[in-house]
């Protein structure tokens, strides 16, 4: 009985704790500050910027925030061959020695009982094999799981610590405010899901031709498909003919325009999700701070989980066609 009047005792507190952060948000937030007269919130408007800030040097930065104020009379800062750290790509680099230290640091010194960070680990790897080798086979699935972690917990981790509220608070100040951001999440970097695409592309097509040699490339220039269609028309076979001059003129054609095509879906699905999470979180943060807020942050937990199994998953599902020969494909 005690312990349960407790129990209540502590939902009800919650509750009411709950209560008086949303009124705090309410009151503190745009939406708030109307219906009290005031003519903005606690938090100043949220300005969206696509493309990445340089950070380093810093003459780039100054360029940067020039051609911001005014792009029509400065040139734009982004040339093909001018270098200079972003906030996007330092924040790949974070994330990258982040899961390093993690996986390094959890299979130092193994041990037969394994503790909480090696427990977690072992689960981790564990669950990825088994979810490879169920799509790609056992024969496969070893030499794809490499690959394949790698981009999801990537994805996922550079999601996730974008949600960290320090983690996008730190910044260059000019004139008061701030001018340019130290880290922001890779994924709202076009560049970023481009590359990871293009990782993707290279490692299937490299996969195929390994795999499979010069078959692979039949998947696109059908030759026996020209032979058979040729072998048909001087038999008087016309629908054999033209079926086997459609497979060689147009289905290999649109094999190879797919092939092509998935780099650009790629980049765009995880480029659009990402943005449109981050442009939510600022929003949100800004209408109705504190509880409403949470709700989103624990979307985006699930969003940078699910982006990541996407693009992860459909890398591994295209590399396990890659390594089938046409003939079963087709089958």
């Amino acid at each position: 009985m005690r312990d349960s009047a407790k129990t209540k005792r502590f939902l009800v507190l919650a509750a009411l704790a709950v209560l008086a952060l949303f009124i705090a948000g309410f009151i503190t937030g745009a939406i708030g500050a109307k219906f009290l007269g005031r003519e903005e919130g606690v938090l100043p408007e949220p300005h969206v910027v696509l493309p990445p800030q340089p950070i380093f040097p810093g003459d780039a930065l100054e360029h940067f925030v020039e051609w911001e104020e005014h792009p029509e009379e400065v040139e734009a800062p982004f040339g093909p061959f001018q270098f200079f750290v972003s906030n996007t790509l330092l924040s790949s680099w974070i994330t990258t020695i982040v899961l390093l230290l993690i996986f390094v640091g959890g299979s130092l010194k193994l041990k037969m009982v394994p503790g909480r960070l090696q427990s977690l680990l072992e689960i981790v790897v564990e669950t990825f094999v088994t979810f490879v080798e169920g799509v790609a086979g056992k024969e496969f699935g070893r030499r794809l799981f490499p690959v394949i972690a790698t981009i999801f917990l990537f994805v996922a981790f550079n999601a996730w610590m974008g949600l960290i509220p320090i983690y996008q608070s730190l910044g260059f100040i000019k004139d008061g405010h701030v001018v340019a951001h130290m880290l922001r999440p890779a994924g709202t970097d076009m560049n970023m899901p481009l590359a990871l695409a293009l990782c993707a592309f290279v490692f299937v097509e490299f996969l195929g031709l390994r795999h499979l040699g010069l078959h692979y490339v039949g998947k696109f220039v059908r030759v026996g498909s020209l032979k058979r269609g040729v072998s048909a028309l001087f038999r008087g076979r016309l629908m054999d003919a033209f079926q086997g001059f459609l497979d060689f003129f147009f289905i290999g054609p649109l094999e190879g325009f797919s092939e092509f095509a998935r780099v650009i879906s790629f980049t765009f699905r995880l480029f659009g999700n990402m943005t449109a999470g981050e442009i939510l979180v600022v929003v949100s943060a800004f209408l109705v701070s504190f509880v409403a807020t949470v709700g989103v942050y624990a979307l985006e937990m699930l969003v940078g989980f699910i982006q990541g199994l996407i693009f992860a998953g459909l890398t591994l599902v295209f590399a396990t066609l890659a390594l089938t020969p046409h003939a079963e494909e087709e089958h």
